[in-house]
């Protein structure tokens, strides 16, 4: 039985018994939003190009007290895999594409001992095209936003290639950082013209897109220069990558779905209704993912990061109990929480490396590339900026799904009809 006491606003929980110096069963305490590096950074960049002020509304939560615990968020401590410094996604929703294009740079340093830089914007301006299309073949019900899920990434470079971030940044005008919402703005107010118009004109539609687009990220090459020679973006990806985007799975573990079967991420950013999601109970899931892990392989991870444990102050990530202690942590829980909506599909990142056993209290934790403003509300020379640290247990609660090789996965493959 645990105490719980109201003072001064301040919710705090008193457990008795001995607690592990990482394990919270400690206090939530207040945090109040309107600093750091996304207001600070993103935002006033943003401003200062479309001459406006941004105002947003007073924000308080509750969250978890951190502070006095032994928390290992330094990236030295942690056995990695290489990757490309973490880059700020600034103010637009392409965490999908920016955790697994990452993912994918990995990828090619793996195979083939190269180390590359590939563009983020590319996959997501051709996404947008994707978008656009479905949106006109469907009269109008389908989504249209910026959002969509890691493998949209493997898809894009079937059917459109790949570019080097050299050759196309979408960061026009002075920019440092990412604003996609007035362009999709833009052209959702278009899509939504001709659904009222009725008037689908495909070639009409696709054109007024790209230009849209064009305005705001730029034209992106058809031919590019990589090391004296000339490429498209089909050859850079078949000649110079030299990656096969079918080798590339997703494993997902929710209940609602039935296990060992392909099925379909019922979640708006998966707009296509992509079925090919090898769908595990969470015992497995979590083995899989040890094990590609400890066998020097990147994940692109998806899930919630908008709990109570997730701290912005420390980086780290983890499930207090007075959330739910962690023997609780099951299949039902994880769908529980993603069923009533308190565990949302809303971040794409790449996890690059592990911890195991720390202090040895039994569990590993991860170290997780970030693209978003939330991992640089610290000094941007911090070897922490740009980086999360994830408990176990909140991987196994919270990431609902994960992109990788499929030789890392074999084993869970052969189950599968």
């Amino acid at each position: 039985m645990k105490r719980i006491f109201v003072i001064a606003g301040v919710l705090v929980l008193f457990g008795f018994g001995s607690q592990a110096q990482n394990v919270s069963k400690g206090k939530i305490v207040i945090e109040e939003k309107g600093k750091g590096f996304y207001i600070e950074s993103i935002m006033k960049d943003v401003t200062a190009v479309e001459e406006k002020q941004t105002e947003k509304a007073p924000y308080v939560r509750f969250v978890m007290d951190q502070t006095g615990m032994d928390l290992p968020n330094d990236p030295s401590l942690y056995k990695t895999v290489w990757c490309n410094p973490s880059l700020s996604q600034g103010n637009a929703g392409t965490c999908w594409s920016f955790s697994t294009t990452s993912f994918y740079e990995s990828e090619v340093l793996r195979q083939h001992n190269k180390k590359v830089k590939i563009s983020e914007i590319y996959s997501a301006y051709c996404e947008y095209i994707e978008k656009a299309k479905r949106f006109i073949d469907k009269r109008g019900n389908s989504v249209f936003s910026e959002g969509s899920e890691g493998n949209a990434v493997a898809r894009i470079m079937k059917m459109y290639g790949v570019v080097p971030e050299e050759a196309y940044t979408g960061l026009i005008d002075g920019r440092k950082y990412h604003s996609h919402a007035k362009m999709v703005e833009e052209m959702t107010a278009f899509l939504n013209s001709m659904k009222t118009s009725n008037a689908w004109n495909v070639d009409y539609a696709i054109g007024t897109i790209k230009s849209i687009m064009n305005h705001y990220l730029g034209v992106p090459p058809t031919e590019f220069v990589v090391e004296g020679k000339t490429y498209t973006p089909q050859t850079y990806l078949k000649d110079y990558l030299q990656i096969n985007p079918d080798d590339y799975v997703e494993i997902l573990s929710y209940k609602q779905e039935p296990f060992w079967q392909q099925v379909e991420y019922k979640v708006p950013d998966n707009w296509w209704h992509s079925k090919e999601y090898y769908n595990v109970p969470l015992t497995d899931y979590m083995d899989a993912l040890k094990k590609a892990v400890k066998a020097g392989y990147t994940l692109s991870i998806g899930g919630d990061v908008s709990e109570p444990g997730f701290s912005r102050e420390t980086n780290c990530a983890l499930i207090p109990d007075f959330d739910i202690p962690s023997a609780y942590i099951n299949d039902d829980a994880r769908q529980f929480r993603f069923s009533n909506e308190t565990t949302t599909d809303d971040h794409g990142m790449q996890l690059i490396g592990y911890l195991e056993n720390y202090k040895g209290l039994g569990k590993d934790w991860y170290l997780i590339k970030d693209s978003s403003s939330g991992s640089r509300n610290i000094d941007p020379n911090s070897k922490n900026f740009g980086y999360y640290f994830f408990h176990e247990d909140y991987i196994k609660l919270k990431m609902m799904g994960f992109t990788v090789h499929k030789d890392a996965v074999k084993d869970l493959l052969k189950k599968f009809k």
